[in-house]
């Protein structure tokens, strides 16, 4: 892998010297800055604005350092997992490089393309969160490998997570631009009209309509455009900012799909779940880092899918299995199945909205460091290994100053089909602390007596106990009383709506500045 694109950023010229000089003077988070008159210090950023950018550029140079490094290694002959883990480490720095540049373009230009939702705080915050959880990954892949290379580029990784750190601290996140009120649910009322600049008009109404028009079509059985969905993808255009329509008749597609950062504002429409069926079955067992295992995989920005099955068919036995991974900023998943056992569900980062869809798995099923919204759900534990316990969420939140966490609403979590038979002898739980500031909140939903009275689980220990942030807000069902409840520092029985309206729709994926564009329906706020 070339690492170009973040290197002609950092070469200094006349031209970018002047665009470092003319960013102390540009305010930075309010989306339209009257004159260079206002406020020198942006009123997001709590350091002058040339000296964020140039902690930015120094980081960048981090990365391309590091990124030389792991280049020189290739692929390791007779080894698959070192070989995936180090494919893995260059994605995840080139997306990192990228994230920091969203940052640094963002913070030179609030009205340009890469302000995504017209809140530039939570923008960046979205973007340097994603930047500082993609060393931890790079990190973790080489596990059950040997610790040559790990050891070699850990000090420097750790280097980058520390600058990204820092400057996820000069972002502040009491702005005043946060989206609240009604929201859209199929009709032009609420906040439709408020859409990000750069939203084509076209593409506003897009999926308002009842159907859509494809611009491709894939078909198994040869009908259609392509056979492949793959192919699909790679045909798709670059970096676009219209909607691009790939439809994917029913049928099983045996494929592993990965889209690439560049395939921005790519939607897949499949004819349902269990009708057009994505699978595949890679797992750590056979040598695949969890980050790669996943049959579906999406890392360009404005992602949706509609009526489509992602699964990992491995199977319980062979331990990390993702069906679906997203790195998607603002991406949408709507009426769709993602099944497998352990780790179905890899929210690795950025904002992700899931809509009506089913989730189902044993281990951690639904896992990462995304800022996610799950809401009319169904998230289904499944039967794994003899005296296994399943975990719900391991969310991996680890640095205070993240925007990052999972919030569930009007959602109904119980057990499948086939744990149904041995649910009073299993051990189903929401969640445990994968990291130091695991967040996850439940809130209007129906739990089932699946769920262990206690509600949820340790990691190991004491560990994060009193740092992770779990509540609980006007659930129901036999599986949602709180009498028998965890006693951790970090766990809330939130009573308050002011407290649980922070984690709806409108205020924690700020849903109102980007959902109304993806056509999709939602609730904004705690009441429907």
């Amino acid at each position: 892998m070339t690492f170009s694109h973040p290197t002609r950023m950092l070469k200094v010229s006349t031209l970018s010297l002047f665009l470092l000089l003319l960013t102390f003077f540009l305010p930075v988070c309010t989306a339209h800055a009257s004159s260079i008159t206002d406020d020198l210090q942006s009123n997001c950023l709590k350091v002058p604005v040339n000296q964020f950018v140039g902690s930015l550029m120094t980081t960048l140079d981090i990365i391309r350092d590091v990124t030389s490094i792991i280049s020189n290694f290739g692929n390791v002959f007779g080894d698959i997992r070192l070989t995936n883990a180090i494919t893995d480490c260059l994605d995840l720095l080139d997306l990192s490089a990228d994230e920091l540049s969203w940052s640094m373009s963002a913070s030179q230009n609030p009205n340009g393309k890469h302000n995504s939702t017209g809140d530039l705080s939570s923008d960046l915050r979205t973007w340097l969160s994603a930047a500082l959880v993609n060393q931890d990954t790079c990190i973790e892949g080489f596990d059950g490998t040997s610790n040559i290379l790990k050891g070699l580029v850990s000090g420097s990784l750790n280097q980058i997570t520390s600058s990204v750190q820092e400057l996820l601290k000069n972002v502040d996140p009491n702005t005043n631009s946060k989206s609240s009120g009604g929201g859209f649910s199929g009709s032009k009322s609420g906040n439709n009209n408020q859409f990000p600049s750069w939203v084509k008009h076209e593409d506003r109404k897009l999926l308002v309509l009842n159907g859509v028009t494809p611009n491709v079509i894939v078909a198994a059985d040869g009908t259609g455009n392509f056979t492949k969905i793959m192919d699909a993808v790679a045909a798709a255009p670059d970096y676009s900012m219209h909607r691009h329509i790939i439809y994917i008749k029913k049928g099983v597609y045996n494929e592993y799909v990965d889209i690439k950062k560049k395939k921005w504002n790519l939607m897949m429409v499949g004819e349902g779940m269990n009708a057009t069926i994505i699978t595949g079955n890679r797992n750590y067992i056979d040598g695949w880092t969890t980050f790669h295992s996943a049959t579906f995989a999406v890392s360009g920005r404005g992602f949706i899918a509609r009526d489509i099955t992602f699964e990992n068919t491995a199977g319980p036995s062979k331990h990390q299995a993702v069906a679906l991974r997203s790195d998607s900023d603002l991406s949408v998943f709507f009426r769709c199945e993602i099944k497998s056992y352990q780790d179905s569900l890899y929210t690795h980062t950025m904002r992700q909205f899931y809509r009506e869809c089913r989730v189902s798995g044993t281990v951690d099923f639904i896992f990462g460091d995304a800022t996610a919204v799950f809401q009319n759900c169904q998230i289904l534990a499944r039967k794994g290994l003899p005296a296994q316990k399943n975990t719900v969420t391991a969310h991996g939140r680890k640095d205070p100053s993240q925007p990052t966490g999972y919030s569930f609403q009007f959602c109904n979590i119980s057990a499948d089909i086939d744990l149904l038979p041995y649910v009073n002898s299993s051990y189903t739980y929401l969640g445990r602390p994968w990291k130091n500031f695991s967040r996850t909140i439940i809130m209007q939903s129906y739990m089932s007596n699946a769920i262990r009275p206690e509600g949820w689980l340790e990691w190991n220990g004491n560990v994060y106990l009193d740092t992770l942030y779990y509540g609980e807000y006007i659930n129901y069902g036999p599986g949602a009383g709180l009498g028998r409840r965890v006693k951790w520092p970090g766990y809330h029985m939130l009573n308050d709506s002011t407290q649980a309206n922070n984690y709806t729709v409108a205020q924690f994926i700020e849903g109102n500045l980007w959902l109304p564009s993806t056509g999709v329906r939602y609730t904004a706020g705690l009441e429907v």
